[in-house]
């Protein structure tokens, strides 16, 4: 396919660019950041006639895609001031989104995020694992647009039955060189209870986006993207004992499962998660992760 890909110069958006041109599709980086390259054209995503005319072509570059994945933004809250984080990247989603509509273009897949689930846990979740079914619960402006951002999709794949809209809500994204750190973490179990101890490999975020470009259908849906474990080597029930005593446990959680359920992810888009910080990590005696 031919792809637009915004923010690919982004922490996840290098996997996700890497990752589709190595599968053979025709990928170009929409974003206000990057090396000068013939695989980036410099967009204002606030801009909504930027947006529309390089989605519709762009001299000898390219004359049209077949589907857009929308990953450019302000990455988190509290980066830039609140107001600002709002209309940077709900302007920039609208006109993503409104643009693609009017390029004809019928499939799109963009970063929603975890923190729609309730993050920081301030307020305990309704339960463990957390999924999809329960209603948004954004805690922070970051969050709200977020919310905000599902609803539109839902709005205009209304509008349009032939348009898909997939909604990847990714955990916190890593790179390999993160894992170092992530031992650290075992001294104190709250260090990361604000998103229940979750992560997404940068490269397995990629991959969720190639199962959502491959499987999405007409219509919108939101999925958890989140690798299969959790970031401490303590098992996944002793973490939600102390730290959620209160918070009913729905399953028999496995050694170091996910407590952001990525069931509806694996059943509905074929993914499964190839990748663990384990496997780049050795305990203090030089044997295998714990």
């Amino acid at each position: 396919m031919r792809i637009a890909v915004t923010g690919g110069s982004g922490k996840l958006g290098r996997h996700v660019v890497r990752r589709l041109t190595e599968d053979g599709h025709q990928v170009l980086n929409l974003d206000r950041e990057g090396s000068r390259s013939p695989g980036l054209v410099v967009v204002d995503l606030r801009n909504y006639g930027q947006v529309l005319d390089v989605l519709l072509g762009v001299d000898d570059r390219h004359d049209g895609f077949d589907a857009v994945v929308h990953l450019g933004a302000i990455p988190a809250p509290g980066i830039i001031p609140d107001a600002a984080t709002f209309e940077n990247n709900m302007l920039s989603t609208y006109n993503v989104f409104q643009a693609a509509r009017r390029a004809g273009i019928k499939k799109v897949v963009y970063a929603s995020s975890e923190t729609v689930l309730g993050l920081p846990f301030d307020v305990d979740p309704p339960y463990i694992p957390v999924d999809e079914e329960y209603p948004a619960r954004p805690e922070s402006t970051y969050s709200l647009v977020k919310h905000l951002e599902e609803q539109m999709a839902a709005e205009l794949t209304r509008w349009d039955p032939e348009l898909s809209i997939v909604g990847l809500r990714f955990s916190n994204v890593m790179d390999v060189e993160d894992y170092e750190k992530f031992p650290s973490f075992d001294s104190d179990a709250t260090l990361r209870k604000w998103n229940l101890w979750g992560y997404i490999d940068g490269r397995d975020g990629a991959q969720a986006v190639v199962r959502a470009l491959d499987n999405g259908k007409p219509g919108f849906e939101a999925f958890i993207i989140a690798n299969a474990d959790t970031v401490m080597s303590r098992s996944s029930a002793s973490l939600a004992a102390e730290v959620f005593p209160g918070v009913k446990v729905v399953k028999e959680l496995g050694e170091h499962e996910t407590m952001l359920s990525i069931d509806k992810a694996r059943r509905l888009l074929g993914f499964e998660p190839e990748h663990t910080w384990r496997d780049h990590w050795q305990n203090p005696a030089g044997g295998p992760p714990r």
